[in-house]
């Protein structure tokens, strides 16, 4: 049983999530009920998409408000600069966002956030204290982890197992970014209260009303992004790591494209998908630090410039797609379409201009791994026929022969979406004439969710396996507490500028390392 087939059921008996106890500074602040008078944030704070001077803080709060931050670059707060952010209203989820600019090179940048009530500003919240760091300036290491899949499979929060025990991992590396690469929530899989274990002990979920349904409105998809920020080791990594954040299908369902309409039997009021994506899109933007407007014609695609050693080139490999199919058309069109033609020129341009020395792809789904959608039918791009390209194959191909004749090198993609961690190197040589210049692609994940075993890889471009995380008999959906949870790091090198990448379990433990040298031009 692969992981896309693995079906949750729903069960009645909700429990409610105790309010936490509240933590210093550089632990994440404590989820908070209260009738009390004064503006409440109840799910900490998160800051994103730092480039260029620029960086976006986040946070969430328990009644109409007005957010306003303080940033310095010392938790002292010396010569702390104070930016007026806007009303955080039902109409935005109670979420809202402010833009730090000015921010200094390779800095820590310590900010405090504060909501104040819109009648009275006398009437302020508690302090949410985060951090964040700059792209770091040249003679200057990077350290960037990424992982996907967060609270899937039926596998919440059991707190007496530890939460999410991969992010206080993760906060442990000291990362100077997070790529969160997608199905950032499970919309589509809800919880059930209690989940009997091979070995009989009982793995009990903390339940909230929006986890106990597949979610259709956009309160039920914002109860999704909520969850996760239940989880103390979650909010105190998003409240110290900045993150460049990515979606993928289970933000609204399993396996969607625009043009789905569900059957029937699905269990879903709402069976235009493209209606479910609009309102799980919103609350997408709503609940991330995005340089993104939460409405309106919002790219999800972007590049985010860290410094002179890594650019990131974020990617939605969702929104553009044409249907699952067989995948076997033998010429582009709609039918055939990935990325889309308005988001592979963007990229292709974006990488040809880059001139940072690793261009680090961030793609929600690997290129290379046979994902199935329904018997015959393709999810991602590869088709599993392992001949000439066809199908979603042929916008690949001619992106990698577009970026080989402008000369673009040192490409790294990093990816998630299987469900277990692999190294896969590819090579024009291993294929039947096919030109593009070889290129490494690294899987992550999952970080709190079903682990299963690997799914195969189609040769069309040439790929290798050199190094798969689990066995090739895993049984499926093998819970959190079996320690088969894993995220990447990058790590870029000023002396030589090299590029370490290794996959990490969630006891710290490094499973694979490999170090790259740059392709001088």
């Amino acid at each position: 049983m692969r992981r896309r087939t693995f079906l949750t059921r729903t069960v009645g008996g909700l429990v409610t999530a105790t309010s936490l106890p509240r933590l210093a500074f550089g632990q994440a602040p404590a989820v908070v009920r209260s009738n009390a008078a004064r503006p409440v944030i109840d799910y900490g704070t998160a800051a994103g998409d730092p480039s260029g001077g620029r960086a976006v803080v986040w946070a969430h709060v328990d009644r109409p408000a007005r957010m306003t931050v303080d940033w310095a670059t010392s938790d002292t707060f010396i010569n702390a600069r104070r930016v007026r952010g806007p009303l955080a209203t039902p109409d935005t989820g109670l979420t809202a966002r402010v833009v730090l600019s000015d921010l200094p090179q390779g800095q820590s940048v310590f900010y405090r956030v504060r909501f104040e009530d819109p009648t009275d500003p006398r009437i302020v919240s508690d302090v949410s204290a985060g951090r964040l760091r700059t792209a770091p300036g040249p003679g200057r290491p990077v350290r960037i982890a990424w992982t996907a899949d967060t609270v899937g499979q039926g596998w919440g929060i059991d707190t007496a197992r530890g939460g999410m025990r991969l992010y206080e991992t993760m906060r442990a590396a000291e990362p100077d970014l997070f790529l969160n690469v997608g199905d950032t929530v499970y919309a589509d899989q809800p919880l059930r209260e209690t989940v009997t274990l091979d070995d009989g002990t009982v793995w009990r979920n903390v339940m909230t009303p929006s986890k106990a349904k597949v979610a259709e409105t956009l309160d039920e998809f914002r109860g999704n992004h909520l969850y996760n920020r239940l989880d103390d080791h979650y909010r105190r990594f998003s409240s110290e790591v900045a993150q460049v954040t990515m979606w993928d299908d289970h933000e609204v369902r399993d396996n969607w494209y625009p043009t789905q309409v569900l059957g029937e039997r699905a269990p879903y009021v709402e069976k235009q998908v493209s209606v479910l994506a609009a309102r799980a899109r919103q609350a997408f933007l709503e609940h991330y630090p995005l340089t993104l407007p939460v409405r309106g014609e919002a790219r999800i695609y972007r590049r985010i410039p860290f410094g002179p050693l890594v650019d990131i080139f974020a990617l939605d490999m969702r929104s553009y797609r044409g249907p699952n199919s067989e995948n076997l058309q033998t010429t582009e069109s709609a039918e055939t379409a990935f990325l889309g033609s308005e988001q592979l020129r963007w990229l292709a341009d974006a990488l040809a201009a880059s001139t940072a020395t690793w261009k680090v792809i961030a793609a929600d789904m690997p290129l290379g791994l046979v994902v199935g959608h329904q018997p015959g039918f393709h999810e991602a791009v590869a088709n599993g026929d392992g001949g000439a390209p066809r199908g979603r194959e042929l916008e690949l191909a001619g992106l990698l022969q577009m970026l080989q004749s402008r000369g673009v090198k040192n490409l790294v993609w990093v990816t998630a979406d299987v469900h277990y961690c692999a190294a896969h190197h590819y090579d024009p040589a291993r294929t039947k004439g096919l030109r593009f210049d070889a290129f490494w692609e690294f899987v992550a994940g999952p970080a709190h969710a079903g682990t299963f075993a690997p799914v195969s890889l189609d040769a069309t471009f040439g790929p290798e396996v050199r190094f798969s995380g689990v066995p090739k008999d895993l049984a499926p959906n093998r819970p959190p507490s079996a320690g088969l949870q894993f995220f990447g790091l990058l790590e870029a090198a000023p002396a030589d500028q090299s590029l370490t990448v290794s996959l990490v379990n969630v006891a710290g433990t490094r499973v694979f390392s490999t170090t790259l040298q740059p392709v001088r031009s």
